[in-house]
């Protein structure tokens, strides 16, 4: 066992006035004694200070848009609807003036366009062809019928007066074209079709107290006066268009 030295005694050290030791630091602290980099404060060397996020504080117009596209579509969807009801509380007398080209013959007021009597042989008539007057007693056959040749006036008129539409082309006219013209007929009660010779258009299509003429076969005005004419026009309501006449040829058959 080794023999312990001889007891050490602590030196004291003074400490003078002039040398600052034992007093609080003052002034900066040195690099030695700055907090390491990432604490408030710190900035250690090799390290780039972060820059802080920026928080946009703008609005988000994305949501916006979409809103506003929903509330136009919702918009014209209800002015849809308005306009829907509007036309379907109007009278087929205003739909009728609606189409350009329509002469309206009842507003004439005419004794002789708007007699409803009947009577025997070849009659004279206003118009050509005729939308209404005085007629043969036997109606023509108007259950979407096709007449290849000519018809008597005065049994097509007393169709009219039963709410007939008749559909009537030049004599002559190309057969695609009168095919085109037997599709809007055909099969449809309240519809009857035939030539005329001597037609001044190409087209004439008569209610009683209307007439529209086009030069066309595919003229949209053809179906407009069709959807509006058919049965509306008829003057004689709860008459019937079947059991009439078939025949052609312009001399009238007396019922």
């Amino acid at each position: 066992m080794s023999t312990p030295g001889p007891e050490r005694v602590p030196s004291t050290v003074k400490v003078g006035k002039s040398s600052g030791q034992g007093k609080p630091p003052t002034g900066k602290p040195s690099s030695a004694k700055r907090p390491p980099s990432g604490k408030p404060g710190g900035g250690g060397k090799g390290r780039k200070p972060v820059t802080p996020v920026k928080v946009s504080g703008g609005r988000s117009w994305g949501p916006i848009a979409v809103i506003g596209a929903v509330a136009l579509v919702a918009l014209a969807i209800i002015g849809v609807g308005v306009y829907s009801v509007v036309q379907g509380s109007r009278g087929w007398e205003d739909k009728v003036a609606d189409i350009q080209g329509v002469v309206n013959y009842r507003a004439q007021k005419n004794a002789e366009l708007d007699a409803q009597t009947h009577k025997d042989g070849t009659l004279s008539y206003v118009t050509s062809p005729p939308v209404g007057g005085a007629h043969n007693a036997a109606w023509q056959n108007c259950m979407g019928d096709i007449y290849t040749a000519p018809i008597a006036n005065e049994h097509a008129v007393h169709s009219l007066e039963h709410g007939a539409v008749w559909v009537t082309y030049k004599q002559g006219l190309p057969a695609d074209q009168v095919a085109k013209l037997q599709e809007k007929v055909q099969g449809k009660d309240f519809m009857l079709m035939s030539p005329v010779a001597g037609l001044d258009k190409n087209v004439s299509l008569q209610a009683w107290g209307y007439q529209l003429k086009v030069d066309t076969v595919d003229d949209s005005r053809i179906d407009d006066f069709i959807r509006a004419l058919r049965t509306n026009a008829t003057v004689e309501p709860g008459a019937t268009c079947s059991s009439g006449v078939t025949v052609t040829g312009n001399t009238p058959q007396d019922a």
